[in-house]
């Protein structure tokens, strides 16, 4: 594939056409084991939604804290965050409650999904933040995140066969292997959402988008470097007027830290399928990835992205 350009068009099977208040236009439907963007289908937006749309291990449940902050302007919040902030897309809790639990929330609401922007109703009473992080940086948090996931209660939950306990244990990868895989893999975006191409497709996607009004991407990297300057950025863009004396309590409670140290509260865990919630927050830094490579490794990273993304992208990503 020609440097520079977007990654194969997702599978036409997976597009639903659906009507828009300004167009007409064709959503693209993504499924996986766990998750469907189809249970977008008819969700009642209201003035002043938030749409926060990652990649897996990329910042979701940290931008999801500084949207609570922000909001309740307290570190204090009323209920865990996974209850104020429900990933829609789950299907391991029921559709209607959670559109329930949507509905009768008084604040405004900042919904979780992990679907590209072309795969989510596009509203123009909400605002969508699309997060980025290095991808080498997301994968090597992605094989954490594997491995300390309960996939016999994850596959219960969302009606799937588990995994055969009985099955002789395979010997698992090492993690620079794992990532040498990942680089390499080639799969259609729709098909392996947290793949290179899936990230990559992700992010191009909101990038094209990055001059409307309504969609505001943060860099991972720019988070880490100045969280106050940052959360003062995304708190303009919502339209959220923060007193003075409140900014300094408020970056300290969206820090790594202090996160971590509220794991039981802040960690996606609601029905329990994470082994260690602690384990979520594990690191919260950047370069894991690039450690692991050789420059020779690194140097075909490099060159596989530039096959699956524009260029000005890359640069800003890269970073």
């Amino acid at each position: 594939m020609p440097a520079g350009r977007h990654p194969r068009q997702p599978p036409e099977r997976n597009s639903v056409a659906i009507d828009h208040p300004a167009l007409i236009l064709r959503r693209v439907r993504y499924r996986s084991s766990d998750e469907d963007s189809a249970r977008w289908d008819g969700f009642p937006f209201r003035a002043g939604d938030i749409v926060i749309s990652t990649r897996s291990k990329s910042g979701t449940t940290w931008m999801q804290m500084i949207c609570a902050l922000l909001i309740f302007q307290t570190p204090e919040l009323p209920a865990p965050l996974a209850t104020l902030s429900p990933w829609l897309d789950w299907l391991v809790i029921d559709r209607d409650e959670v559109y329930a639990r949507l509905e009768a929330q008084p604040h405004r609401r900042f919904i979780k999904t992990h679907t590209p922007l072309d795969g989510v109703p596009i509203d123009p009473r909400a605002t969508y933040i699309v997060v980025a992080r290095h991808p080498l940086d997301m994968a090597v948090s992605l094989f954490h995140q594997g491995n300390n996931l309960d996939r016999a209660r994850l596959a219960e939950l969302a009606g799937n066969v588990p995994p055969d306990e009985t099955a002789a244990p395979e010997t698992p990868p090492t993690m620079h292997d794992s990532l040498l895989g990942w680089i390499h893999h080639d799969v259609a975006p729709a098909d392996a959402m947290d793949s290179l191409p899936g990230v990559m497709w992700h992010l191009s996607d909101a990038w094209h988008r990055r001059h409307e009004p309504n969609v505001v991407l943060v860099h991972y990297a720019d988070l880490s470097a100045d969280l106050d300057g940052e959360m003062r950025r995304i708190a303009a863009r919502l339209g959220i007027e923060v007193p003075a004396q409140r900014w300094p309590e408020l970056v300290d409670a969206a820090g790594f830290a202090q996160m971590r140290s509220r794991a039981a509260e802040l960690a996606p865990n609601p029905v329990g399928v994470l082994k260690d919630t602690r384990a979520f927050f594990r690191r919260g830094s950047s370069g894991a990835g690039r450690e692991l490579l050789t420059e020779q490794e690194f140097a075909d990273y490099r060159d596989r992205a530039s096959q699956l993304a524009p260029a000005d992208l890359l640069g800003w990503l890269h970073r």
